[in-house]
């Protein structure tokens, strides 16, 4: 198989409205995850969550797109972030035009982010808003296409918190098959009533910012952001370009136990980085570090420990960034790939914050405290979503 590496890179997120800001914040331990100054909820002020420093208005007005257009608040932080990317990787106006470019994009609010706006026009109170047309899951990445006149593959990915990741790995299987060039993939998700609501009446929200793999950890925040990795093949870059890592695997599977939790025996997640493991030929004592799922809740974090306790004879060290921005939903597969590429790029592991008595069921605890000057070459990047979508990626240093 052609061997797949990443050019370019493009994030938003609670904090930093740039992959160079993100890094700032990870590597000095600041999280993003507040009350929100943006977002109206009835849960705005009891509370917290990953909210992107910028409003509505702010974006438009940097992006230069024109109010009124339906430009939702989904589709305005995604294009912010595949800017960042696609100048990255040098990509031209022909690179973005070319039928051999796909985009590989996910959400999981989509349009439907300005909820009462939804509500008023489905039940046909007063003019249609500017956003009648633009409610579903794909509008951003059909925006996107729109204004950069991409006629290649196109999709949009929904398989809840593992969308982005999803998106990654079509992106490399259409790389690896011929099919395409090069491929924009990654995701986008911002706060939304409409996620806010559904994750509170399952209880899994947590007043106080999440604290992933804490024993006392109560459950998740929730944040938005939007990431994109450009991919392409290692053969066909050339000497001007820089190459960010190397996507040298990735492992998809559905363990079909529950719509909303992982199995006790951790069937999924541990099956997931196996299958990831096999394709980048690897064994699980090269992995140096794991940027874990880890978003907080009871179940997750533990079935996800039991699945490192059996697949790793030596857990190496382990974090979740979701510490920081909270669970971005359809982004926090591609959010965390950008990291999980930092680490490697910047040779650091990112901590979990906020703990303070880890999980006492297993021998091993995650990274508490910045670490600098580590080596590390392969890194593996875990996103599991509702309905058992499990998908473990790999990234490793160029060589």
């Amino acid at each position: 198989m052609a061997e797949i590496v990443v050019t370019g890179m493009g994030a938003i997120s609670s904090i930093g409205l740039t992959i160079a800001e993100n890094r700032h914040s990870l590597e000095h331990e600041i999280s993003g995850i507040r009350k929100a100054r943006h977002f109206k909820s009835h849960y705005s002020d009891s509370l917290v969550f990953g909210e992107i420093d910028q409003s509505d208005e702010e974006l438009l007005l940097e992006l230069g797109l024109e109010k009124g257009l339906g430009y939702t608040r989904t589709t305005l932080i995604a294009v912010k972030a595949f800017r960042e990317a696609i100048q990255d990787a040098q990509l031209s106006p022909e690179d973005l035009a070319s039928t051999r470019t796909a985009f590989i994009s996910s959400s999981t609010v989509g349009g439907m982010c300005y909820t009462d706006d939804l509500y008023h026009d489905a039940n046909l109170q007063g003019s249609p808003s500017e956003f009648v047309k633009h409610y579903e899951g794909s509008d951003h990445a059909l925006q996107i296409v729109r204004l950069y006149g991409m006629k290649g593959i196109t999709d949009v990915i929904n398989t809840a918190c593992s969308s982005s990741a999803n998106a990654i790995a079509l992106g490399a299987r259409l790389l690896e098959t011929g099919k395409v060039d090069r491929v924009i993939a990654g995701g986008s998700d911002c706060l939304a009533k409409f996620t806010v609501n559904g994750f509170n009446s399952l209880r899994i929200l947590s007043e106080q910012a999440c604290k992933p793999f804490d024993n006392t950890r109560e459950g998740l925040s929730l944040g938005e952001a939007a990431a994109y990795l450009v991919l392409e093949r290692k053969a066909d870059v050339t000497d001007s370009k820089k190459i960010h890592a190397i996507f040298s695997g990735f492992g998809i599977c559905n363990d079909a136990f529950h719509p909303s939790a992982t199995s006790d025996d951790a069937r999924g997640p541990r099956l997931a980085m196996e299958l990831a493991l096999k394709r980048a030929n690897l064994n699980p004592e090269d992995i140096q570090y794991i940027n874990a799922h880890g978003t907080g809740t009871p179940n997750n974090d533990l079935t996800e420990s039991f699945a490192f306790s059996k697949l790793f004879k030596d857990v190496p060290p382990f974090s979740s960034t979701k510490s920081y921005v909270g669970h971005t939903l359809a982004a926090a597969g591609a959010l965390e790939a950008i990291y999980s590429i930092l680490s490697i790029q910047n040779r650091e592991v990112y901590p979990s914050l906020r703990i303070e008595e880890p999980i006492p069921d297993f021998p091993f605890k995650p990274t508490l405290k910045y670490a600098p000057d580590v080596t590390i070459n392969h890194v593996l990047s875990n996103s599991f979503g509702f309905g058992g979508n499990c998908t473990s990626l790999i990234f490793s240093a160029c060589t």
